[in-house]
């Protein structure tokens, strides 16, 4: 058995180094050039949000950001509907996506893949945001485990995706990550608005599942590239699989704590 697992390790990381690869053009763009700087904003976020930001605000007032979470979220859901409109409307993308192989190296379709992971990637930098938000209004108890490693998981896997190994499945899994999130920030800029719109707000329980929903399509089209044995980076699809295992088992707890539990619990008192 354990011959076996060294085996495999063996085979993921010569897999890897087969298909790792780099781009002068991408090093020149922002970000990209060196880890350091990903590194270096990825810990600074950390450090803010889980000792810095919580200390500073022990004794203060929660900031007043309304306004700011309107515009933010608006901006959020221009911004990834733009990102799903960039998907659909290149040419050759479905063609790529059902004949299952690679992209010529210099093609233009290949550009504007590079292109649009970048974006994808710098998305992800701005969504460090959300937590920085829930730190200035106090809102600690949404800091949860699961909130801090999905953003600064993504942070890191988008930027070593685009630096390394880029492949033509990242059109699919940012696709359905851009429209939920059109969604998401859809919920949340409602409720910036304030009170008001409370009975808007019924759907928070359904969005949740639609992320859950989200990562179970994620791990099937992974899948059948792997069993498909498609012309695409194995090690991105390998990584990106465990990754939505992950994510998918972190929330479902959430779901079961935030709805289950709850309702349980209301159960219980009307049995009292």
């Amino acid at each position: 058995m354990t011959s076996s697992l060294v085996h495999l390790v063996k085979w993921n990381y010569q897999q890897i180094m087969n298909e790792t690869v780099t781009d002068p053009l991408v090093d020149s763009w922002f970000l990209m050039g060196s880890f350091w700087p990903v590194a270096s904003l990825t810990a600074g976020y950390l450090y803010f949000v889980l000792i810095f930001g919580p200390q500073m605000m022990e004794n203060r007032k929660p900031y007043n950001l309304n306004r700011l979470l309107v515009v933010y979220n608006l901006y959020q859901v221009i911004f990834s509907t733009w990102l799903c409109a960039k998907v659909m409307t290149s040419e050759g993308i479905s063609d790529t996506i059902l004949q299952c192989k690679s992209l010529e190296p210099n093609s233009r379709l290949r550009y504007a893949l590079h292109e649009g992971a970048w974006w994808y990637f710098f998305s992800k930098v701005v969504e460090l945001l959300d937590t920085i938000f829930f730190v200035l209004r106090k809102k600690q108890r949404q800091i949860t485990f699961l909130h801090v490693y999905h953003h600064a998981n993504m942070v890191v896997s988008c930027w070593a995706y685009l630096k390394f190994i880029p492949g033509e499945q990242g059109l699919v899994i940012g696709f359905l990550n851009s429209f939920v999130h059109i969604v998401m920030y859809g919920y949340y800029c409602l409720a910036a608005l304030g009170p008001r719109f409370e009975k808007y707000l019924w759907w928070k329980k359904h969005l949740t599942k639609l992320q859950l929903v989200q990562f179970v399509l994620m791990m099937l089209y992974l899948g059948f590239l792997l069993v498909k044995q498609c012309k695409v980076p194995k090690a991105m699809s390998i990584y990106m699989l465990l990754n939505a295992a992950i994510f998918l088992v972190l929330f479902l707890n959430f779901y079961y704590k935030s709805y289950n539990e709850k309702e349980n619990a209301k159960q219980q008192k009307k049995i009292e």
